[in-house]
């Protein structure tokens, strides 16, 4: 077997040289390694080294800026000292000029004075002198002037009485001259009694037709003193949106839109207007509606309250139809909102007083239709209509009250309007704290449930007043969660009359006192 003991050696020659050559391999990798780290390590102390070198450059830059803003600032400090004192040195020179100049002109002034004292009294002493000389003379000139005006005051006298005379004769013997005198006095007196009645009467009508009527509680309609005084007053209205600031559920919205399209095309076709029933609870949006109404159409608008027809007693007709005459004279058309309608056209049945029932209905004509006016009826008791009242009326429309998503966006708009923008305007003395002011809203809009859109105003409102009675004037979150439970205390109280107020009316109605009461009583 020596042969192959000879290969098997060979074989592990070959195996041992194989080795060696992949050690001396793995050695050269080492060392390539190695190198290249040295390579990696020299770099990154080269970057350290020009990093700490920028460091350097820059703070030896930074320090030189310092010390150049210093020198700077020193010599501007020097230079405002110099002119400092240069302004000082001047204003010292100005004011001993102005003192100079002050005793000049006050030595010429004193000179001038005793040079005229010296003058005027020369002149008095000369004056003196010469009346003292020419006395005898001066009154025997007066002596003369009197007598000449006293005999010429005695002839004037003389004359004018001898003529008087001969024209008081004359006019007497001749009875044509006295006739005529007596019917000229007669007609000048008759012409004067006749055009001070006419005055008094063309004011009355005047008064009657464009004057306020005395149910108008408040009107856009200018009269013409108003007129007069500002000219340019309807020019400068313009025409704007009917639902501008009023906030009301979309079904409500889009049939009031409707509405306020209708009578705006009305006016411009020049047809009879549609006359509407708004009922619902108070504050709900009933008079803003229509004030909207009237504007976005271009017309006037007047407002009366019912309530003010019944202490009138049968004088109210009078002045119900001196309202409508004045409403008939209207070029622009006006749109007549009476408020709390009910209280004077009730059930004949159920009125307390048939002067005011006979009386409501004698006011209205047979037909309401007209082209110069519009008539809004508003009531929180749509039941208490008589049905006459209720056959009149072309269109009813229910103002119920604001749901959650309403009542978000009244809350929005009026923290808006009574207290954003009062404290980002810096006009008054109202500042806001810091917290989420969307959030808050939202929180109000849900607590504030059953709450009318005025309730809601009379709480933005309560906020504002809030934030002035403060020390510092700052609005803060914790006082408008006081104020929010106030308000639903206090609309918690309101109802708990309202129902004890339905039971009283129910015992003596005959209705069942537990039954709900009627859905937009009033309060």
């Amino acid at each position: 077997h020596a042969k192959d003991a000879l290969s098997l050696a060979q074989m592990q020659e070959q195996t041992l040289q194989l080795e060696q050559q992949t050690k001396l391999k793995e050695y050269e990798a080492a060392i390539e390694q190695l190198k290249n780290e040295q390579i990696r390590v020299q770099a990154e102390e080269r970057r350290k080294t020009l990093s700490e070198e920028t460091k350097q450059h820059q703070a030896r830059a930074q320090y030189q800026d310092k010390l150049a803003r210093q020198r700077y600032d020193e010599q501007m400090r020097q230079q405002q000292l110099a002119n400092e004192e240069n302004l000082r040195k001047q204003e010292e020179s100005v004011q001993k000029q102005e003192a100079m100049r002050r005793a000049t002109v006050e030595r010429e002034m004193e000179l001038r004075h005793k040079n005229e004292m010296l003058r005027v009294e020369a002149e008095a002493r000369a004056r003196a002198k010469a009346e003292r000389e020419n006395a005898d003379i001066i009154r025997e000139q007066i002596r003369l002037k009197a007598a000449e005006h006293r005999q010429t005051v005695l002839e004037s006298l003389k004359t004018a009485g001898m003529l008087f005379g001969e024209g008081f004769r004359a006019f007497v013997t001749d009875w044509d001259k006295v006739t005529a005198t007596v019917a000229g006095l007669t007609l000048l007196a008759v012409g004067v009694y006749s055009a001070k009645n006419a005055t008094a009467v063309a004011g009355r009508y005047i008064e009657a037709r464009l004057g306020k009527p005395s149910l108008v509680r408040e009107t856009s309609r200018i009269t013409v003193l108003e007129a007069l005084k500002h000219p340019i007053k309807r020019l400068a209205s313009k025409a704007q949106d009917a639902l501008e600031g009023v906030v009301l559920s979309p079904q409500l919205e889009a049939r009031v839109r409707d509405i306020a399209i209708a009578t705006r095309n009305t006016k411009k076709n020049k047809s009879l207007y549609r006359n509407i029933l708004m009922y619902g609870p108070p504050g709900t949006g009933k008079t803003l509606f229509a004030k909207k109404l009237a504007v976005h159409s271009g017309m006037d608008y007047a407002i009366m309250t019912g309530g003010d027809v019944a202490p009138m007693g049968r004088e109210g007709v009078t002045a119900m139809h001196k309202l409508f005459d004045w409403a008939n004279t209207s070029r622009r058309g006006l749109l007549l909102f009476v408020d709390e309608a009910d209280a004077f056209l009730r059930k004949r049945a159920t009125t307390g007083s048939l002067i005011l029932t006979f009386m409501g209905f004698s006011v209205f004509p047979l037909s309401l239709h007209a082209s110069r006016f519009m008539l809004v009826l508003a009531s929180n008791q749509p039941e208490q209509f008589d049905w006459a009242i209720n056959d009149r009326i072309d269109e009813m429309v229910n103002f119920d009250l604001p749901q959650l998503e309403e009542r978000e966006r009244l809350v929005r708009m009026y923290f808006d309007r009574h207290v954003l923008k009062p404290a980002t305007e810096g006009k008054q003395r109202l500042k806001l704290a810091q917290f989420d002011y969307g959030k808050k809203c939202s929180e109000i809009a849900r607590l504030t449930e059953g709450m009318s859109g005025r309730e809601i105003s009379q709480l933005a409102v309560a906020w504002q007043a809030a934030a002035y009675a403060s020390e510092d004037g700052v609005l803060t979150e914790a006082m408008i969660d006081a104020r929010v439970a106030d308000a639903v205390q206090q609309h918690k109280q309101k109802m708990e009359w309202l129902k004890t107020e339905g039971a009283e009316a129910s015992k003596g109605t005959g209705r069942n006192p537990l039954l709900p009461f009627p859905k937009g009583t009033a309060v």
